[in-house]
């Protein structure tokens, strides 16, 4: 695995990850999780549901940022995403992760144009004499569907994708990369919020290589067309009521 991925994938990353259990505080206020049996069970049916979906973006984020500039489909992906989150609460956690992440992103990586182009500086990095130079008639048209493409609040696995482009990963890299943040995010949060030993937590993540695996390769195979868009009610309702409660030790 190339560095950048590994770096992308650390918690460390200042990408804002710490601050969001992806559900977990919720569903341990609510009882459903409390323990190692059911953190476990919390964590797989992630992993294939919202964890597939944004494994998939990001893999068809990263191909996008491969191929040639184009604005239109990064405000499609954008789209795509809205369309895969139907709980308000979780399309702002995605956001602020993402707005969280671009900043990162486009510090270790200035002159990637995929991150330029979905903070809607579309042609940016072609310079002057390129067809997105200042000359270009259609380059103010890009710029403007590349910010309202997400602008500064982009979604995070859009994001996530453009930036593994950005360190010279590939669509299956970044599926697996957004597959593995699925599950560790609300694993770490686990840790705090039950006080669970963390070697028995890792040792759980461990027996989930497999299906982590699995699901990036599923996701990186999705055609662009055909995006998976696997559903989890239960998680979309804890999304709605943890946003609403007064006391709480995560964003999401």
């Amino acid at each position: 695995m190339r560095a950048c991925l590994l770096l992308l994938a650390d918690g460390r990353f200042p990408a804002g990850g710490h601050a969001h259990s992806g559900g977990l505080e919720a569903a341990v206020t609510a009882g459903l999780v409390g323990d190692l049996r059911t953190l476990d069970r919390f964590l797989r049916g992630r992993l294939r549901t919202a964890g597939l979906v944004a494994a998939a973006l990001a893999a068809a984020a990263c191909e996008h940022a491969r191929g040639p500039a184009d604005a239109d489909g990064w405000a499609v992906l954008d789209a795509e995403a809205d369309a895969r989150t139907p709980s308000p609460a979780q399309r702002e956690a995605s956001r602020r992760q993402g707005r969280a992440l671009l900043r990162a992103a486009r510090t270790a990586w200035p002159d990637a144009r995929g991150l330029a182009d979905i903070a809607g500086g579309a042609g940016r990095a072609d310079g002057p004499g390129g067809p997105d130079g200042p000359d270009d008639p259609g380059r103010a048209g890009r710029a403007g569907r590349a910010g309202r493409a997400g602008g500064e609040r982009p979604h995070h696995p859009v994001v996530l994708g453009a930036a593994v482009a950005a360190g010279g990963g590939d669509p299956a890299e970044a599926a697996l990369v957004a597959a593995y943040q699925a599950v560790t995010g609300p694993a770490g949060a686990a840790v705090r919020l039950l006080s669970l030993d963390p070697i028995e937590v890792n040792g759980l993540l461990a027996r989930l290589a497999g299906d982590i695996d699995d699901i990036g390769d599923a996701a990186a195979s999705a055609r662009r067309g055909e995006l998976p868009y696997a559903s989890a009610p239960a998680l979309d309702l804890l999304a709605e009521v943890h946003a609403r409660s007064e006391v709480r030790l995560f964003a999401s």
